[in-house]
């Protein structure tokens, strides 16, 4: 009996001790238990990507966002490049686009309408009279299944039911994040259909290379390959018409910081329109992912980040619309302009554009799209 009793105690120390390494903190100052919950019926948990060189990069199931990413500065320190929540109910409670992964559209769709062979499709409206990143079913609100074969191996798998938020066809989506050497994160994206349909995804992390989000972005270089961009209409919904860059604030073929740029012309119409920078760029990349789309570079820190992407576009964003109002990792408040959104996708609106890019999924044809957030030290 005495055996039997000793036995429990030193069992019960073991599990004890086991379940305070599992609520650990992460680098970036997160606990795990804090994201443990369920949501529509499934687990959601914080998983935690780790490589050789110190990396760390923390996602959670829920909308497959990126709550954290941990990367050196010239200092040699870690500092958390993402703006995220503490949280899982943070996320919930107030819905956002925060780190997520985005489908089955990202951006708006005109009217929450388009025509596809000949019917048309009428989507939920979440954006005044348009539709945005997949309308309320998005995404981003929804709990992905969890797979995490190693360290720096994250899968997520998602079904997205036919007639989701008025899309046509049930979407089976896979989408895995790899941590490599030395500081890269790659994120793969993958989707096949049972009916025609069209499909958008990025990432929608908001990135502050400064890793203190109290400050602006407003100093970051910032350098985006292409020539063009896709003006907006008064209601943010692209026009169809490819504007030319140069001699105008959205020219950043040459390296130039977020605030010099908006400097150049504070009057524009489409600043006006936006806030700032709220729009589509045209990369000239031709979806090779040896060639670098866009690349930002923090002074403070001397941390660059260069982004390769299969897109034919990119998002750019300059938080203008982050006002104080959400209250983030460490107590910080993200005020306007402390995050900047660089988002690999096709075009806004490309439905309602034939002339644009195409983001029709037939069944049989698979969805396969990759962008890379590569990591470095400016010295």
């Amino acid at each position: 009996m005495k055996n039997t009793s000793l036995l429990i105690v030193l069992l019960s120390a073991l599990l004890g001790s086991c379940e305070g390494t599992y609520e650990e903190k992460t680098a970036s100052g997160l606990e795990r238990k804090n994201f443990q919950s369920h949501i529509n019926g499934k687990k959601t948990d914080l998983f935690v990507l780790k490589n050789n060189s110190g990396a760390e990069v923390c996602i959670t199931n829920y909308g497959g966002r990126v709550v954290s990413l941990m990367v050196p500065g010239r200092d040699e320190a870690l500092h958390d490049v993402v703006l995220g929540f503490d949280n899982i109910q943070e996320y919930v409670d107030k819905p956002s686009s925060f780190g997520a992964t985005v489908g089955r559209f990202a951006n708006r769709i005109a009217y929450g309408e388009f025509v596809l062979d000949g019917d048309t499709i009428s989507l939920d409206l979440n954006n005044g009279a348009h539709t945005i990143h997949g309308g309320a079913a998005g995404w981003q609100n929804q709990v992905f299944d969890a797979e995490q074969p190693s360290d720096s191996l994250l899968v997520l798998r998602y079904v997205s039911r036919d007639g989701e938020s008025g899309f046509p066809g049930e979407v089976n989506v896979k989408v895995t994040f790899t941590l490599s050497e030395p500081h890269a994160l790659k994120i793969d994206y993958f989707a096949e259909t049972d009916k025609k349909t069209v499909i958008n995804m990025t990432n929608h992390s908001f990135f502050n290379l400064s890793g203190t989000p109290e400050n602006t972005v407003l100093d970051h270089v910032l350098l985006v390959h292409a020539d063009a961009y896709t003006p907006l209409d008064s209601q943010l919904i692209t026009t169809g018409v490819l504007e030319k860059v140069a001699n105008t604030p959205f020219d950043f073929t040459n390296a130039v910081s977020i605030g010099a740029a908006l400097a150049r012309d504070r009057s524009h119409e489409q600043l006006q329109l936006a806030q700032g920078f709220d729009h589509n760029y045209v990369l000239q990349t031709k979806g090779k992912l040896e060639i670098p789309a866009a690349r930002v570079y923090a002074p403070t820190t001397g941390i660059l980040l260069n982004i390769y992407t299969t897109e034919p576009g990119i998002q750019v964003y300059s938080g203008n619309m982050l006002d104080g109002s959400r209250r983030g990792k460490k107590g910080i408040d993200y005020h306007k302009q402390t995050g900047l959104c660089l988002e690999p996708q096709h075009y806004p609106d490309s439905p309602n554009k034939p002339a644009w890019p195409s983001t029709v999924l037939e069944p049989g044809e698979k969805f396969v799209s990759s962008s890379i957030y590569r990591f470095s030290i400016k010295k």
